[in-house]
């Protein structure tokens, strides 16, 4: 063993020094001269975290190589995801001294803010309680019901969050024994931790600790309590909202945005979590383990078919009104197969779904508008031709005879395609990022329009305390399907999705809520099957590149899942636009 052994460690653009190997990042600062404390609200410059040769870590870990040393402030997008990711990490804490009996349990992003609930605890080995009439051995695993906390106690949470901040207290982040580990999470009633740990193949484990408090490592967190200066919590539904400010409004907290569609959309999903008996990763991996996937897979498939039937059925019989299915969503939400999915089900109803292409419609690369960078805007829908769309659909469902147009991307220029005529029992199927916009479709009267949103809003959890973003969720899919169909290797995929995301935000989810159906495209088993495909290409970017920090990071949250072969997903499924072997010809 190496004693006494030192590294180098050079500062973006300024000084370098000599430390001992596993000094504190922040401590190095330090001794560099470089500050990295403050308010995180009032300075922008305060640092959240650091890049140590372009892998992103805490002020509070060890560095044990020679590195080169980049910043990384609050307020950059990787700053605010470690704000929010240490502001859950006290919450969870400050629940624990306030709630010692219950859990406490992470749902899902609403209005800037992250929606938890309560539940009584129970041990990894045994049941929740439930009703009398549930037999016993169906409800291991099952997620007990949420517990509402009465106002008064979510005032004893925020007061005591509030002090966890105002002591300004160390987060440190170590290794701890497996067995340790495990131990300490089942004396906390952390029983999705305990699942998860145990499909982890490494002796050690990752944790954050800060005045006692454990939790499992699985972003980067912020090094100091204070940093944190900036949050709100209040009630909604059976649990309650912790809201977080954002980089529109600086260090304020902006106006709530209720999403109630997609709240009960969640809910459902949820519920049917609870039914299958599968809330998160360590479930999901358990029962990969026993062999019980299969099974599994075909009953989330299943769930899908019954969830679009339903939305078949809701246009079926608004049938002489409706002529135009609207379909939207993000980037990789699964909107193409729905929309032929669902084609499918309108014909078993006996009507003729007609599918007239969004991206047909696109003007001249030249005449599309320019983003903050200058660069032609895509995803606007200035982009689009709008009054020649509108001028087909009215022509189209006034029962006259249209010959629709073909868009060459590679000339940037249209090109006449096939013709078509409406008829008594068409139905035309419009798909795409602006489908939900009624600038869109201006001519069209909204009674004859019909709505569908559509978006991966995973159920599942990694454990307790850490969400499956939908968002990781549709990045992993997009980085897949650029390989597997247009030839574009992960660096590039992750540098685009910033832009992408942005373009989300103005043109897609101000518009979800006017959605007459919320269709949830998300499987419970796809991380799983999507790890096979997504390893290797994150891998295979290099660290001198800016995508490395995400791919690092995916490939940490790929770490809680075990794969599953793909051989096991339907023709049919959703799943297949990204990983391929669809039945459905794109």
């Amino acid at each position: 063993m190496i004693q006494n052994r030192t590294i180098t460690l050079q500062w973006e653009d300024g000084p370098e020094g000599v430390f001992q190997a596993g000094i504190q990042a922040g401590d190095a600062l330090a001794q560099l001269g470089i500050p990295s404390s403050g308010q995180a609200a009032g300075n922008a410059a305060e640092l959240a975290a650091v890049l140590v040769n372009n892998g992103m870590q805490s002020l509070a870990a060890p560095v044990e190589v020679n590195a080169r040393v980049k910043p990384v402030p609050f307020s950059t997008h990787e700053g605010r995801v470690v704000y929010r990711s240490t502001l859950a990490f006290l919450l969870a804490a400050a629940a624990a001294r306030v709630f010692p009996d219950k859990r406490l349990i992470v749902g899902h992003s609403l209005g800037n803010g992250y929606y938890y609930y309560l539940t009584e605890k129970t041990s990894a080995a045994t049941p929740a309680s439930v009703d009398d009439e549930t037999d016993e051995a169906e409800t291991e695993g099952r997620e007990p019901s949420a517990v509402s906390p009465p106002p008064e106690a979510l005032a004893r949470l925020k007061a005591e969050l509030a002090a966890l901040v105002k002591a300004d207290l160390s987060i440190n982040f170590y290794y701890m024994a497996y067995e340790e580990a495990a131990a300490r999470f089942e004396a906390n009633g952390q029983t999705d931790t305990v699942r998860l740990l145990a499909g982890r193949v490494s002796p050690r484990v990752p944790v954050y600790e800060c005045g006692g408090w454990i939790d499992l490592a699985v972003g980067v967190l912020a090094a100091k309590t204070g940093a944190i200066t900036v949050f709100d919590i209040h009630p909604y539904e059976d649990g309650f909202l912790l809201r977080y400010p954002t980089s529109a409004t600086g260090g304020a907290i902006g106006a709530f945005e209720d999403a109630p569609k997609l709240f009960a959309v969640y809910r459902e999903y949820k519920q049917w979590g609870r039914i299958v008996h599968l809330h998160s990763a360590g479930e999901l991996n358990r029962l990969i383990a026993e062999g019980g996937v299969k099974e599994f897979v075909r009953v989330a498939e299943a769930f899908h078919a019954v969830k679009l039937s339903r939305a078949a059925e809701q246009v079926y019989n608004l049938r002489g009104r409706v002529q135009a299915l609207l379909i939207a969503g993000p980037s990789s939400s699964g909107k193409t197969t729905t929309s032929k999915r669902i084609a499918v089900q309108l014909r078993a109803l006996g009507l003729e779904p007609l599918a007239v292409s969004l991206d047909d419609y696109y003007n001249s690369p030249s005449l599309a508008p320019k983003d903050e960078y200058g660069k032609p805007d895509l995803e606007s829908l200035d982009a689009l031709d709008v009054p020649f769309l509108n001028e087909q659909l009215t022509a189209l469902l006034d029962g006259r005879e249209v010959t629709l147009p073909v868009f060459d991307f590679k000339t940037g220029s249209r090109r006449a395609g096939r013709t078509v005529k409406a008829g008594r029992r068409t139905i035309v199927i419009l798909e795409g990022i602006h489908g939900l916009n009624d600038r869109l479709t201006g001519s069209i009267p909204a009674e004859k329009k019909w709505k569908l949103y559509v978006s991966p809003l995973t159920q599942l959890n990694l454990d307790d305390h850490n969400r499956v973003p939908t968002s990781d969720n549709r990045l992993l899919r997009r980085i897949v399907r650029d390989h597997q169909f247009r030839g574009v290797g992960a660096s590039k995929t992750i540098a685009m999705w910033s832009s992408v995301r942005r373009g989300e935000l103005r043109n897609i989810f101000p518009f979800q809520e006017g959605a007459d159906f919320v269709f949830n495209s998300a499987l419970d088993y796809e991380l799983s099957v999507l790890k096979v495909y997504a390893e290797p290409l994150l891998r295979s970017v290099p660290p001198c590149e800016e995508a490395f920090t995400e791919a690092v990071r995916l490939l940490t949250f790929l770490e809680n899942f075990t794969p599953i072969l793909p051989q096991i997903v339907p023709d049919e499924s959703i799943l297949r636009e990204f990983i391929g072997g669809s039945d459905f010809k794109y």
